[in-house]
């Protein structure tokens, strides 16, 4: 990693850092939420089916949860500043054409030209973070950048919600041209360029050609499958696609000696389980802000405007509670709040099943958002700050991608499976009995996927963030160390640095 002087938490060029990478990362972020709210207008617009609903919104998360690995690894090596300005400028230029698209199958075209710039960008702003601030602040900045970031998933609905209602579904895609703008201006005034020196060879095309073709037959074959049949020629051919194309992406990654995911990240058990979590909890949260702006525009009449603003709460709890969630779990841990998040997350699913039609805000909507965004607030930094803690720094961009793409590929799959799981196919959407029936199912579904979350949790080590903060930085180790170890890339003797300390335990 090119030395750069530490960028210090307080200072003007800090807060240009954080502006600069939560906008970035806020503008794929919201986009893939405010798009939920605008569904419905979409659907009356363009004549969508529920499929066709499916593949606006997995258009999107397929190339974005396939690139994003590739993402991350282009910018530890050729530049995260670089990378993260290409994918700004591309998902600007995407958010037109989205702005544009006169069919539902140009629409889904165009998002999955966006979900290119999102991968080149997402992973980007984490690896920024993670390299450029002081070690002892990474936590407080990870935490901050979660709670705003995470303000722009929330907030999605109601941002959708005003612009359907000013002029049209399109404002809720041209909205990006100048949150794009002003972030390029930001990361190119304040962001210091890193990368990852030791890194060799370029980036495994095929391998993203791999995995992106799995998730896309995989996608294929769950979407199309309660339309089709699952024993339609068309639907098994994409799911046999799939999964030998994610068989050989796994095989060619374990071959290679320069592969885009080094298999080694997966041999710390922090990783892999902070990971894990990460899918869960995701594939809950992405599912659920799909279908309850949905349910509170269909089967409780609610305008788009207002379904927005129902999930207010949960942007409040985000902002107010994030960077503190992020501090504490570096006083004390991360383990707890992992086990707790997810089950509080869980609690606030179950209130949601009060959202039915007839149901007032305050009563049957309000309970479980709050709780829900409580759940959230405890558990999104300190997994984010955990998963790269886990992970040697000359990795931060592929650990960023890695947590990034299981994030993303957990939505992916939820919003693909669930509303087949809840009965919902066709334009069963559009009648508030059957919607409400799947609601219920589909929560029961989602709580039941946090409650394994906070379970998976219980096994990462409680001490990663504190290990992390002490870390030498690389030159330091490599000094120490003459040949490489696990944390530089070979072997070394038994009592060398490991990626989360020092110590024959943790080697």
């Amino acid at each position: 990693m090119t030395e750069e002087p530490r960028v210090s938490w307080g200072t003007s060029r800090a807060r240009g850092v954080l502006a600069a990478t939560i906008l970035g990362s806020g503008m794929a972020m919201l986009d893939g939420t405010v798009v939920n709210v605008a569904l419905p207008a979409i659907g009356a617009e363009l004549g969508a089916s529920m499929a066709g609903l499916q593949w606006i919104l997995d258009g999107y998360l397929l190339t974005l949860a396939a690139l994003i690995l590739v993402g991350g690894a282009l910018g530890d090596r050729y530049g995260r500043r670089r990378v993260f300005l290409v994918g700004v400028a591309w998902f600007g230029v995407a958010s037109a054409l989205c702005g544009a698209a006169p069919t539902t199958e140009v629409l889904v075209v165009a998002r999955a030209a966006q979900g290119v710039g999102g991968a080149l960008l997402t992973p980007g702003s984490l690896a920024i973070l993670q390299s450029v601030f002081a070690r002892g602040e990474r936590a407080t900045a990870i935490g901050a950048w979660s709670g705003l970031s995470g303000v722009a998933t929330a907030v999605g609905p109601l941002v959708g919600g005003l612009l359907v209602q000013a002029w049209s579904w399109r404002l809720a895609f041209l909205v990006n041209l100048p949150v794009a703008a002003v972030t390029w201006w930001l990361t190119a005034r304040h962001v210091p360029e890193t990368r990852d020196e030791s890194a060799a060879g370029r980036p495994d095309v095929l391998a993203a050609a791999l995995g992106a073709l799995g998730l896309a037959g995989l996608t294929g074959a769950l979407v199309e499958a309660p339309v089709r049949g699952a024993g339609d020629p068309l639907v098994l051919a994409a799911g046999v696609v799939g999964v030998l194309a994610l068989l050989w992406f796994g095989a060619r990654q374990a071959r290679s000696a320069n592969p885009t995911v080094p298999p080694a990240l997966f041999a710390d058990r922090t990783f892999l389980l902070s990971n894990l979590t990460t899918f869960l909890v995701y594939a809950a949260l992405g599912s659920i802000m799909v279908l309850l702006v949905v349910q509170l525009q269909i089967s409780l009449g609610y305008a788009p405007t207002a379904a927005g603003l129902a999930g207010l709460p949960i942007t409040v709890l985000m902002l107010l509670l994030s960077a503190r969630s992020g501090r504490l779990a570096e006083r004390v841990g991360p383990r707890w709040q992992l086990v707790v998040g997810p089950l509080v997350i869980a609690a606030g699913l179950l209130l949601l099943r009060f959202v039915e039609p007839g149901a007032s805000y305050l009563t049957g909507v309000l309970p479980g958002v709050l709780v829900f965004g409580l759940g959230l607030a405890t558990v999104v930094a300190p997994v984010t700050a955990t998963v790269l803690a886990a992970a040697p720094d000359r990795y931060a961009g592929v650990a960023s991608g890695v947590n990034n793409a299981v994030a993303r590929t957990g939505t992916l799959l939820a919003v693909a499976v669930l509303p087949a799981v809840a009965g919902l196919s066709g334009a069963a959407y559009t009648d508030p009995a059957a919607l409400t029936a799947g609601w219920r199912t589909a929560l029961l579904v989602c709580a039941g996927m946090c409650a394994l979350a906070g379970l998976v949790a219980w096994g990462v080590d409680n001490r990663v963030l504190a290990e992390a903060a002490v870390r030498p930085e690389p030159a330091e180790h490599e000094a120490a160390h003459p040949g490489e170890c696990l944390c530089c890339g070979v072997e070394g003797p038994p009592t060398h640095l490991s990626p989360r300390g020092v110590g024959p335990g943790n080697a």
